[in-house]
């Protein structure tokens, strides 16, 4: 449980250190009057009391600064820029504006987000998280000194967290389980991190498909991306490597379906008689090719209008309780994944 702690001051840590608080104030000022060692000491003290220079906490009982903070993975698709739009359309109708930070799959980049957000002194924090994220101090920090923090479509599986998503396990049991009743039954799936649970979710799906079908789970047909844009071209060359190769491939998003499928029909794999296509989130480029992806559709505005509505509750509400909030997804059956058994 993630409980409030009180704002460290300059007087905590001149108590602290039986000295005067103007002469911790001018250490953390970088006043060169003050001795070396008693500055080392300061310093080393104010970052153990986990003391911050920008007087965020007592402004915010004060006034607010009506901006909010928004950390996203990465500007360039178009689910996140939808996100974006509907977090906008709900944060301007309440008189808020957003800043909007990249960490670009970054865990450091995602801290260093995070700190920045706290020194801009945002009132809250909308966040999907990195690819590698393995921990949550930076948003507990932010948390503990009052400033509320909502998680959207890449959340944090625990309890004490605000979140809002899709259910991730039955999309993809519902993708997979489509491929096999399409006679598939070498599934070849494209994943990612597992530390995200957009990821591990549908691998879990995935894995339950199968299960369920009476098909055996095959190691050799999970790949895990790095979400370097050019890995569907790197799992095409897998493929035509492989024994047995894949009569279907399920891909994490729908540009790695696009750039595997193109690929393979450039080595001369027809789609979806040899292997069909699945991907996620409904892209646009999914419609731009041939055959058209099978995709899992969901809102990405009004999952930003949900994320933010949460958030602003949080701020005018004072709601202390966490939410959990699951989006329903729709199954979009293209050409790319009928067989016409």
């Amino acid at each position: 449980m993630i409980h409030k702690t009180k704002q460290v001051t300059i007087y905590d840590i001149a108590k602290t250190l039986n000295i005067s608080a103007a002469t911790v104030s001018r250490a953390l000022t970088g006043n060169v009057d003050v001795k070396s060692d008693t500055r080392e000491k300061i310093l080393n003290a104010a970052s153990a009391m986990g003391y911050s220079s920008n007087n965020f906490a007592s402004n915010l009982r004060k006034k607010q600064s009506r901006m909010i903070g928004v950390i996203v993975p990465k500007l360039d698709s178009h689910f996140m820029a939808e996100t974006l739009s509907g977090i906008e359309k709900s944060l301007n109708s309440a008189g808020y504006h957003m800043i909007i930070s990249q960490s670009h799959e970054s865990v450091a980049a995602e801290i260093k987000a995070a700190k920045a957000m706290l020194k801009n002194r945002v009132d809250g924090l909308l966040v999907s998280l990195c690819y590698d994220n393995n921990t949550t101090k930076h948003f507990d920090e932010l948390i503990s000194q009052g400033v509320p923090v909502v998680f959207y479509d890449r959340t944090l599986d625990k309890g004490e967290y605000d979140n809002v998503k899709i259910d991730n396990f039955k999309a993809a049991y519902d993708v997979t389980m489509h491929l096999i009743n399409q006679g598939c039954n070498r599934i070849l799936h494209i994943t990612a991190s597992q530390r995200r649970d957009v990821y591990a979710d549908r691998l879990s799906g995935y894995k339950q498909a199968l299960k369920d079908a009476k098909i055996a789970f095959n190691e050799e047909y999970i790949l895990v991306t790095d979400l370097n844009p050019q890995y569907g071209i790197e799992a095409a060359n897998y493929i035509m490597q492989m024994n047995n190769p894949p009569d279907a491939v399920f891909a994490v998003n729908d540009f790695f379906a696009v750039t595997c499928m193109k690929e393979l029909q450039r080595m001369n794999v027809r789609v979806p008689e040899d292997i069909a296509f699945a991907g996620f989130n409904n892209d646009p480029i999914g419609t731009l090719v041939t055959p058209t992806i099978t995709t899992v559709n969901y809102d990405g505005i009004k999952m930003g209008q949900l994320a933010a509505r949460t958030l602003l509750n949080k701020l005018t509400e004072k709601i202390s309780t966490k939410s959990n909030i699951v989006m329903a997804y729709e199954l979009v059956i293209r050409d790319s994944s009928v067989k016409r058994i």
